[in-house]
């Protein structure tokens, strides 16, 4: 591993624990987690004397209409007079969460109109029996939220269609606004708020050493000017409301909540605003490694991608785009990094495999640096503003092709806004898969607010033009071996800021974008993922044949990190299997800043024609038990990325593949491995040996150096400039 000045760091270990790469180091016992969990038993107990006290008294409420709700899969009406306690007080859309009694005896929430209850009376009459209702896929009955009109306030926020149905209650915030539409854990800031520094460092604090934690927060900024020092935790996402980044303006400090080694610092985000740095020269410090981004981002200074802490300095990659810094860019000890239509004044530097693309004046220096000059077809991941009369929106940015530079610099960003009434939001704990499947088929956009949704079966999305959104890192576990989503053979879907977990039934992916077979062209209206996320293991077992399959043809990702968890809980090479990362089996299929990181046999398995993939990471597995457990009949190991041999035209730029086995001493005999076509051309190229066993044998194809290290250990790099060799 290098440090800034370049100079070679061997890897540390842990007491008790074997040697782990400085790319992912072992976690340290985590004392704040325990803390955390005692907590939360404590809060538990609070919250069954508090339930058990308010039952004693007796409902103080009842329904003033008759509610519907979803019964483990059967519709139930809940009629007028039956009793109820308020459970979470009137939000800012005149909602409120009651709790009432089923007639099998189960407590259950729901979320409902304040003018849907009444305060009882001392001789209410007694409610009937809820009555089951008959329904059909077809003619699934919702219970939906009648709009609210516009306030003069710019928080005044239309119909969204929120779901009923709940298997248990949400987990009190700690950090509620009390007056957000979004949820308990999405805040919502303006410039008159004099407690902000002190709500964002609480969330900052109990993120921190979250890693595989429950907390899910989404940070939202209104147009305006904040002094404030921002530090972003796990599963964290920041947004401003404005129109364009400029219209939100944070003076002070930005940054992630770690120093130093941050090759850990996953799941953060930051979106459409500005950071002018005060102090410390200027300098805005955003040192992280996978499953994060920066988006819309406008540095009024210099973007330091490292903490600049001095001694260990490691990250593992990141992600710029559409966005300006006015200074230079300085990536230190930054291993990898993919940049896709930005500016900036400089940048200097770099470890491994740094990518740009549509930067203009950006470097073309191999090692480590690969430039090209246009994006071939884009369209920005669509973000949620507040419109000119103040209300929600969400801006759909064009698609354009052969772009360069950032879409807002010289204006507002081109595009389609939508109603957040067309919006549907889901809340984790309330809504099932049922529930949105019935909102999605209804014609709504989907929003998933910040949470853990336990998912009985795949979201389907099925209309062209769908929009989905995930606020603060949702979660998407699927509980019955299936997709958590499926997308129909359909154009312009746009699917983007989600975090897909397997579940420990094994499901055949967890993201799958068209049928098998597909043939229909999408060129006229891509589909786009944006920021998908995914792992197995590391909060528990889990499986999944493959994370990504992707059968349409005009498909475009534009960030993405597939992990088999490396450490955590749930680890080990029969404890959380996954095959691959991802399959693309469609045609014209465009990949920008792509991580696939341990799966057991090839990461990136690439069957369509004519794919272009603009930087790709990865790591093969550190726990492969022996050669012969990973071995395709003579050849020995599997390369991670692999274009299937019946493909006749491929193109990829900035590939870097490492090694770091500690299980057992094994070889891959390729990092790549693609046909032999006149079509196929793979640019710029490195296997790393991080430390560790064993190593790889060549860069592609039987050609190039290999990596083990010094004298069979240590780190080693291995550069190849271009296949077919010229």
């Amino acid at each position: 591993m290098l440090t800034p000045e370049g100079s070679a760091h061997s890897k540390t270990s842990s007491a008790g624990a074997q040697n782990r790469p400085l790319t992912r180091p072992f976690p340290r016992r985590n004392f704040g987690a325990l803390f955390s969990v005692l907590a939360s038993l404590a809060c538990g107990f609070a919250l069954c004397f508090f339930l058990e006290g308010a039952s004693a008294a007796g409902p103080a409420y009842e329904l003033a209409h008759p509610l519907m709700i979803d019964a483990e899969g059967a519709a139930l009406q809940i009629p007028e007079g039956q009793p109820v306690d308020i459970f979470r007080a009137a939000n800012g859309n005149g909602e409120v969460t009651i709790r009432f009694v089923l007639p099998n005896g189960r407590l259950r929430m729901s979320l409902v109109p304040a003018t849907n209850i009444r305060p009882r009376t001392a001789h209410a009459t007694p409610a009937a029996s809820p009555a089951p209702v008959a329904r059909t896929e077809a003619t699934t009955p919702v219970a939906t939220i009648a709009p609210v009109s516009p306030a003069s306030s710019p928080s005044a926020v239309p119909d969204f269609g929120t779901g009923t149905t709940t298997a248990s209650p949400p987990p009190p915030a700690a950090f509620s606004n009390g007056n957000s539409a979004f949820g308990p854990n999405v805040l919502i800031f303006d410039p008159s708020m004099t407690d902000i520094q002190q709500r964002v460092d609480k969330i900052a604090d109990q993120q921190k050493p979250s890693q595989f934690g429950e907390g899910r927060y989404a940070l939202l900024f209104k147009p305006g000017k904040y002094n404030l020092n921002l530090r972003v935790g796990f599963y964290t996402q920041v947004l401003g409301l404005g129109p364009t980044p400029d219209s939100v303006l944070l003076k002070g400090s930005l940054n992630s909540t770690d120093r130093g080694n941050v090759t850990t610092t996953f799941w953060r985000a930051v979106e459409n605003l500005a950071i002018e740095p005060s102090g410390d020269r200027g300098n805005c410090y955003w040192a992280v490694s996978q499953g994060t981004e920066l988006r819309r981002f406008h540095v009024k200074g210099n973007l330091w991608l490292f903490t600049g802490a001095g001694g260990k300095e490691w990250a593992s990659g990141g992600f710029l785009a559409d966005s300006h810094v006015d200074g230079k860019v300085v990536p230190g000890s930054q291993q990898q990094w993919l940049s896709r239509n930005a500016e900036w004044g400089n940048w200097s530097g770099g470890v491994w495999n740094m990518v740009f693309v549509g930067i203009p004046s950006a470097s073309n220096k191999w090692p480590p640096q690969t430039a090209v000059e246009k994006a071939p077809v884009t369209a920005e991941k669509p973000y949620l503003y507040l419109d000119e009369a103040g209300n929600y929106a969400v801006m759909v940015p064009n698609v354009v092709s052969d772009s360069a530079g950032s879409t807002w610099l010289q204006g507002n960003t081109a595009g389609k806004s939508i109603p957040l009434a067309q919006c549907y939001l889901a809340q984790a704990g309330v809504d099932t898969a049922a529930t949105i499947n019935a909102a999605l088929q209804n014609g709504k956009n989907l929003i998933f607010t910040p949470g853990i949704y336990h998912l009985e079966s795949s979201v389907n999305i099925s209309r062209p033009g769908t929009i989905v959104l995930g606020l603060g890192y949702p979660t998407l576990i699927p509980s019955g071996g299936t997709a958590a989503i499926q997308v129909a053979d359909v154009s312009g879907v746009r699917i983007g800021g989600l975090l897909l977990e397997a579940g420990t039934t094994n499901s055949p992916t967890l993201l799958q974008v068209g049928e098998a077979g597909s043939t229909t062209s999408h060129s006229a209206n891509p589909t786009f993922l944006y920021d998908i996320f995914a792992r197995v293991g590391g909060t528990g077992p889990g499986a999944a044949d493959c994370m990504v399959t992707i059968n349409s043809n005009d498909v475009v990702g534009d960030n993405a990190w597939l992990w088999r968890a490396d450490h955590g809980a749930g680890v080990g090479w029969t404890e959380n299997k996954c095959k691959n990362g991802i399959i693309v089996n469609g045609n014209n299929v465009t990949y920008y800043g792509l991580a696939v990181e341990h799966t057991e046999e090839y990461q990136t398995l690439w069957n369509g024609n004519d794919g272009r993939v603009y930087f790709y990471q990865s790591e093969l597995p550190y726990d492969v038990p022996s050669q012969e457990a990973w071995e395709r009949g003579s050849a020995k190991g599997f390369a991670s990325y692999k274009v299937g041999e019946k493909v006749t035209s491929h193109e990829a730029w900035g590939i870097g593949i490492y090694s770091y086995f500690t299980a057992a001493n094994v070889v891959s005999d390729n990092a790549i491995e693609t046909p032999n076509a006149a079509g196929i051309k793979i640019h710029h190229m490195v296997d790393v040996h991080l430390g560790g066993k064993g190593g790889i044998n060549h860069v592609i194809n039987g050609a190039g150096p290999g990596a083990f290290g010094k004298n069979g250990e240590g780190f080693q790099a291995s550069n190849f400039n271009e296949w077919p060799a010229r």
